[in-house]
């Protein structure tokens, strides 16, 4: 066989892994710049030597976490120019990715789009009423998968993986904004009442500066 690779228990252990890191850097449980040291992470997480460095591996693609120059890893950093960064990567694959499914989404894109809009109303709902880390992270969980449903009818795998990706790493930024009190919950409910619209009257203009004023405050810009 010319190529090998990982096999599917190695996949799912990585996949496992690399979901409990991500969430704990969300939460700043994991702090940036904070170095990570395998054994460390071993005892903390489970897995093997090699599953975790390749889990650090796919987290250092996503950007969550970054290698240093002594072959290490560390978490990546949390600056207000990364921030400005990540703001400005979500808004231009964000926007590329909802004008594509404008031009090519159906019926069943739409829905999909409303079924995800109702999804981050109740989880807006739930969060405001115990805002506990549980509610956190499944409210946190519906807007990303809102952010998804958005690009997902534009015919570009690589452009709604770019949207995840950039995604995650504006989660730290996103939920300490949560945990702060600094989210306007009833300006949001008004800017995705005002984003379905302009999406079910295909008005792309209106839903592009609706997704744009969505992401702007959603990080606090």
């Amino acid at each position: 066989m010319l190529f090998g690779g990982r096999n599917d228990e190695d996949d799912t252990v990585v996949a496992v892994l690399a979901s409990a890191i991500r969430r704990d850097i969300a939460f700043g449980v994991l702090r940036p710049d904070q170095k990570l040291k395998i054994e460390g992470l071993r005892q903390r997480y489970g897995g093997s030597n090699h599953s975790m460095r390749e889990t650090l591996r796919v987290l250092a693609a996503e950007g969550m976490v970054e290698a240093t120059s002594q072959r290490g890893f560390r978490v990546a950093s949390a600056t207000e120019d990364d921030l400005r960064d990540i703001l400005l990567m979500r808004l231009q694959v964000e926007r590329l990715g909802l004008a594509r499914s404008l031009e090519r989404g159906g019926v069943a894109w739409e829905s999909r789009v409303v079924a995800a809009l109702h999804a981050v109303g109740r989880a807006d709902a739930a969060v405001q009423a115990s805002p506990d880390d549980v509610t956190a992270l499944q409210w946190d969980e519906a807007c990303r998968d809102l952010a998804l449903a958005l690009t997902e009818a534009g015919d570009s795998p690589r452009l709604t993986g770019l949207t995840g990706q950039f995604y995650n790493q504006s989660r730290r930024f996103r939920l300490a904004l949560l945990r702060e009190g600094r989210i306007d919950f009833a300006a949001r409910t008004a800017r995705r009442e005002a984003l379905r619209d302009a999406i079910l009257k295909r008005d792309a203009p209106r839903a592009l500066a609706c997704l744009e004023a969505e992401i702007s405050a959603d990080l606090g810009a």
